[in-house]
C-alpha cells in the first residue's frame, strides 16, 4: 500500500486527504491548525506540526512516504521550505501546489517533481491519479480552462481519434500524444502531433485542453 503525505489542511489538502483515504491509501496529514487536525483525524493519520521544520517532518514519518503533496498555496515561504525539506528527507516524489506561475517556477527550482495549479475539484482528480500510480500535471490557463495530461479512456483504446470521436465524446481537444518508444520504453516519450487517423494506444498519454470540470468526467 502506498503511503502518501500531505502538508497543509486547507480546503484543497483536506479534500485530497479524504479522497485518498477513500481510495484505500495510507495518508499522513500535517498542519499547524489543531482544530483542522482533530477533524481530519476521523479519516487519516493527522498531526499538528510545523512542516517548515525538517525534524518535525522526519519525526512524523514523511521520509518514509512514497509521495508527498505540499498543499500550501497562500504562504509561499512555508510552501517552498516544506518542499525543500521533503526533498532533503529523500521523498522520491513531491507534488507541490502553486498559487501562481512564479510560485510554480520557484517550487520546480528547489526540487518539486510536479507542480499543480488546482482548485477544490482538482483535488479529487489528483487523488484518483495518485491512487492509479500516475502523476497529473495540471495547468489552469484561465478561469475554468486547463491543460492536463490524461490516460486514454478505456473505451477509446485501439481506436483512431476520429473513430473514438474524442472531442465530441469528452469536450476536450487533444493537443499532442506522448507515446513510449516501442524499442526502448525507458526512453523519454515521443511527442506525436495528433491526426484524425492516429490510433490511440493503451499506454499513450494525452495532453488535452478544455474546461477544467470536464477533466473529471474522463475515465
Amino acid at each position: 500500500m502506498k503511503r502518501i503525505g500531505i502538508i497543509g489542511a486547507g480546503r484543497f489538502g483536506l479534500a485530497l486527504a479524504e479522497s485518498l483515504a477513500n481510495a484505500g491509501l495510507e495518508v499522513v496529514l500535517i498542519d499547524r491548525n489543531r482544530p483542522a487536525m482533530q477533524n481530519a483525524s476521523e479519516f487519516v493519520n493527522a498531526m499538528q506540526g510545523d512542516a517548515t521544520q525538517p525534524h518535525v517532518l522526519e519525526e512524523a514519518g514523511f521520509g518514509e512516504c512514497d509521495l508527498v503533496v505540499v498543499a500550501i498555496g497562500s504562504n509561499i515561504e512555508a510552501s517552498t521550505m516544506a518542499t525543500a525539506n521533503c526533498k532533503e528527507l529523500g521523498v522520491p516524489n513531491v507534488v507541490a501546489k502553486a498559487a501562481s506561475e512564479l510560485h510554480g517556477k520557484i517550487l520546480r527550482k528547489i526540487g518539486a517533481d510536479t507542480v499543480v495549479y488546482p482548485d477544490r475539484d482538482s483535488a479529487h482528480r489528483l487523488a484518483r491519479t495518485i491512487a492509479k500510480g500516475d502523476i497529473l500535471d495540471i495547468l489552469e490557463v484561465s478561469e475554468g480552462f486547463s491543460i492536463a495530461e490524461i490516460d486514454v479512456p478505456d473505451g477509446m483504446r485501439g481506436k483512431t481519434l476520429a473513430g473514438a470521436d474524442f472531442r465530441n465524446a469528452t469536450g476536450l481537444t487533444v493537443l499532442c500524444i506522448r507515446r513510449a518508444d516501442p524499442a526502448d520504453p525507458l526512453k523519454p516519450r515521443n511527442v506525436v502531433l495528433p491526426h484524425a487517423d492516429d490510433v490511440l494506444l493503451g499506454d499513450d498519454k494525452l495532453i488535452v485542453f478544455g474546461e477544467t470540470k470536464k477533466l473529471d468526467t474522463v475515465d
